[in-house]
C-alpha cells in the first residue's frame, strides 16, 4: 500500500498536506462554452490566474486558430471555480489549462463542458485537451491518449454524518457512485457489495441522492467527497479512504499531433512549481480537510 503521506498531492510536489485540498464535479446546469481572452500585457490572464514560465515556448496545432479548446466535466470547485461556465475564473485545472495557452502562445481559451463519461469513451470531439480530475487507466487508453499523472487520488467514502457505516458493514449497504469513473469500477471489482450499487450521471446527482437518504454512501475521489463534506456544512461526513495507487492525467484525443508538446508544458510546470503553486492557491480552501487525517480502508 501506498504510503498515506503521498495521497492526493501533485506529483513531484513538496507541499505539505494540510495545505492540499479539492472538491466535487458535476455536469449539471453549468452551461456549454465560454471564450476567455488574455489582456494585452499578458502578465495575468483568464480571470485570476496567475501565469508563469515563457509565453510561446511551444507550439500546437489547436482545433480553433488562436484558442487552446479546453473540455471538462463542470462544474467543480477548487478545480475550476465558478457556478457556470462563463463565470469560471480560477481553481487548479482552469488556471493549469491558462498557463499551457499562455506557454503555446495563445490569446484564446475555450472553455466546454462535456460528460465525464462522454470524455473517457472517446466521444468527446473537437477540443485539445481535457482537465476534468481523470484517473488514468489502461483500458481508457484504448480510445484516449494521457499525459504524465499531474495529481494522486484515492476512493473516499462520503456518508450522512449520523450513519453507522463502517469499513466491515461497507459491502452491505446501499452504495451509489459516479457513472464512467474508476471509483466504479473499484465498488465492483472490490468491495463486492451485496447489493448493485446505483450509479449517478454526476456528483450532483450522486450527493443529492446521499443527502435524500436514497443510498447510504457515496464513492468516488476523495478530492471530490473531502469538498462535498465541507460544503454540507456538518451534514456529510468523510469517513475513510481506500488507497487505489491512481493519479489524474491530462486527456488528449487519441494519437493527439500536441501530445508531446502538452507532455513537456505539463512537465515543466511540475519542476517549476507551478503546480505546487495552484494546489495551495486553490485547492487548500475546496478540500476543506487534510485527507491525512482520513482513515485508510482495506478492501474486505
Amino acid at each position: 500500500m501506498r504510503n498515506i503521506q503521498t495521497f492526493a498531492v501533485p506529483v513531484a510536489t513538496t507541499v505539505m498536506l494540510a495545505a492540499l485540498t479539492a472538491c466535487g464535479s458535476s455536469a449539471a446546469g453549468i452551461g456549454d462554452a465560454t471564450t476567455h481572452t488574455t489582456n494585452s500585457k499578458g502578465s495575468r490572464v483568464y480571470g485570476k490566474c496567475e501565469v508563469t514560465g515563457t509565453r510561446g515556448s511551444i507550439h500546437l496545432t489547436t482545433v480553433q486558430k488562436d484558442t487552446l479548446t479546453v473540455v471538462g466535466d463542470l462544474p467543480s470547485p477548487g478545480w475550476w471555480n465558478g457556478d457556470t461556465v462563463a463565470q469560471i475564473a480560477g481553481g487548479f485545472e482552469y488556471c493549469m489549462a491558462a498557463n499551457l495557452a499562455y506557454r503555446a502562445g495563445l490569446p484564446k481559451l475555450t472553455v466546454r463542458n462535456v460528460s465525464f463519461d462522454a470524455l473517457v469513451a472517446g466521444k468527446a470531439q473537437d477540443f485539445d485537451i481535457a482537465l476534468a480530475e481523470i484517473s488514468i487507466t489502461d483500458a481508457r487508453r484504448k480510445v484516449v491518449d494521457f499525459s504524465a499523472p499531474y495529481f494522486s487520488s484515492n476512493i473516499g467514502v462520503l456518508v450522512p454524518s449520523d450513519s453507522k457505516a463502517t469499513d466491515t458493514n461497507i459491502a452491505d449497504l446501499r452504495l451509489g457512485v459516479k457513472q464512467g469513473t474508476t471509483g466504479a469500477d473499484f465498488v465492483r471489482d472490490h468491495l463486492h457489495p451485496k447489493d448493485q450499487p446505483k450509479v449517478f450521471k454526476g456528483d450532483v446527482e450522486l450527493q443529492a441522492a446521499l443527502q435524500a437518504h436514497q443510498i447510504d454512501a457515496a464513492l468516488t475521489d476523495v478530492a471530490i467527497v473531502l469538498g462535498q463534506a465541507q460544503q454540507s456544512k456538518g451534514k456529510l461526513q468523510v469517513i475513510g479512504q481506500y488507497d487505489t495507487g491512481e493519479s489524474y492525467g491530462a486527456l488528449y484525443p487519441k494519437d493527439s499531433k500536441n501530445a508531446s508538446a502538452f507532455d513537456g508544458a505539463i512537465d515543466s510546470m511540475k519542476q517549476d512549481g507551478t503546480l505546487d503553486k495552484l494546489s495551495s492557491t486553490y485547492l487548500a480552501e475546496a478540500f476543506g480537510g487534510d485527507p491525512s487525517t482520513v482513515p485508510v480502508w482495506s478492501a474486505k
